[in-house]
């Protein structure tokens, strides 16, 4: 396990905190590897319900690709681990099964800004600055930002990817990018208790819904077939049962995950 990525375990609750502040948490292969990894297990240890994805200091979420590895020719890639790359690729494009929190403690640009875009909710610092600034280098927002059009009305999305100009957090908050803007010091408690009334649902249904929810906005036909295939699966479920039992007996339901 690599030290630019630091893990916690709180309950239910995996916080994964880039860990690169020297250089604004910026993306090198070996970050990116760390990340994927984490992914990967995240989605196979049963016992994580959700993730909370957060930065180191108070400079950066994360700067982006690292521009002085990309300009000495090192590729901000690991083709050596194609699992944990693969585990990266599904963070970007939001396809991680467990729920993920992005805490943004500070600015996120770049491909630290499709970072968040591939979590499920996001919690912004009030001191934070979102953008894409890849055509001030000559780039383009390969990691998910040329889709921000899903997101945001296309205009917002060509304003802030043609431009490379940054928005503060008030106007992500108004235009639906972030869900909660607060005070630096609340940005993980805060994001924390997104997590944890997450994780206390029922862990197929999480799983389920957050999988139908992002197909209902890019693949409609694709939502109805597979609201069609997850009904009976989950609808039929242990934890299902378990769900309507416990509401009868007044108590907390005990989720098994199957």
């Amino acid at each position: 396990m690599s030290d630019e990525l630091v893990r916690e375990r709180r309950g239910n609750v995996l916080v994964a905190r880039l860990n690169r502040p020297e250089v604004r948490n910026a993306l090198d292969a070996t970050l990116i590897r760390s990340i994927g990894e984490a992914m990967n297990d995240a989605d196979a240890d049963p016992e994580v319900r959700a993730v909370v994805l957060t930065g180191t200091g108070d400079r950066a979420f994360c700067a982006g690709m690292d521009l002085r590895a990309f300009a000495s020719g090192t590729a901000a890639t690991d083709d050596d681990d194609p699992e944990a790359t693969a585990g990266f690729s599904r963070l970007l494009g939001g396809e991680v099964t467990v729920p993920v929190i992005g805490a943004a403690n500070a600015s996120a640009v770049a491909g630290g800004f499709e970072l968040l875009l591939g979590c499920d909710l996001i919690v912004a610092s009030s001191e934070a600055g979102f953008g894409l600034p890849e055509v001030k280098r000559g780039l383009f927002a390969a990691g998910g930002g040329t889709y921000l059009g899903t997101r945001v009305p296309l205009a917002v999305a060509l304003e802030i990817a043609l431009t490379g100009d940054t928005i503060d957090a008030e106007r992500a908050l108004a235009l639906g990018l972030v869900n909660a803007v607060v005070p630096p010091d609340e940005v993980l408690p805060t994001a924390l208790g997104f997590a944890e009334r997450i994780a206390a649902n029922g862990p197929l249904g999480v799983a389920a819904t957050k999988e139908l929810v992002r197909l209902g906005v890019t693949n409609a036909g694709r939502a109805a077939e597979r609201l069609r295939e997850l009904r009976p699966l989950v609808f039929g479920s242990e934890d299902a049962r378990e769900g309507a039992t416990a509401f009868v007996e007044r108590r907390a339901p005990v989720w098994r995950g199957r």
